[in-house]
């Protein structure tokens, strides 16, 4: 292939990837928790040998998750949480525990609280959460103590991922690490409230747009180099007058 092509190929590549992330962005905007992901391009330059110029391509390679807090969001429910501060709900399902910012729970049969997947909310302890029998008047505080009925019946732990260790996304909610959590003793719950997703619709649609132009315009670039190499055939096929 030519290298007018290879080069604006390459360039559709990554922005095709990048338009996918825009719209995964755009279509979990009410997910609770949700964080926004992002991508970064590389560039490789081949120098050229001579007088000849140099080739540039690019890549994308690195994605990224945005971990800047969305807005809150009153719902009053008992068992809706939310977060203040640098810190993560623990949660444990078939594949491990995993940390969250989706603070949206509910008791299931056993008492234990979980959220809408099915995974256990885990206290200080890495333990699930259980709320006694037939409790009512929950109430969970700032520094995590969860009371029912005015008696203490649990710690709630804030966790986040140990220094140097890996922060890797599952999804748009779920983060696993290589190594245990740690505590965020900085962080503090607030009962009755939910955290957005932390994306902005301006912000997305923006991007989309710029990407559908730089799209648009590696497609210009090959159809003006296959014009060019189609009137060189053409020139180099007439005969001699």
């Amino acid at each position: 292939m030519d290298v007018a092509g290879t080069v604006a190929l390459s360039r559709q590549s990554g922005l095709d990837r990048e338009m996918r992330v825009i719209a995964n962005n755009l279509a979990n905007m009410s997910t609770p928790g949700y964080r926004r992901e992002g991508v970064v391009f590389s560039e490789s330059v081949k120098t050229a040998q001579g007088e000849a110029d140099s080739i540039s391509m690019s890549s994308l390679n690195t994605r990224y998750s945005d971990v800047a807090a969305g807005a809150m969001r009153s719902t009053g429910g008992a068992l809706d949480l939310a977060i203040d501060g640098e810190g993560f709900f623990q949660v444990e399902g078939p594949t491990g525990a995993r940390l969250t910012r989706a603070g949206a729970f509910m008791k299931d049969a056993n008492g234990q609280m979980i959220n809408a997947a099915g995974e256990f909310l885990l206290d200080g302890g890495g333990a699930p959460i259980l709320l006694p029998p037939g409790s009512i008047d929950v109430e969970i505080s700032a520094d995590g103590t969860v009371t029912a009925g005015g008696d203490p019946v649990a710690q709630l732990g804030l966790f986040v991922a140990a220094e140097g260790a890996s922060f890797e996304r599952e999804d748009g909610v779920r983060f696993r690490s290589d190594q245990p959590f740690e505590p965020a003793p900085d962080a503090r719950i607030m009962q009755g409230q939910l955290e957005d997703a932390n994306v902005s619709a301006v912000g997305e649609m923006t991007r989309m747009i710029e990407v559908q132009r730089a799209y648009e315009f590696s497609q210009a670039l090959q159809e003006r180099e296959d014009e060019r190499q189609r009137a060189v055939v053409r020139t180099l096929g007439q005969a001699p007058q």
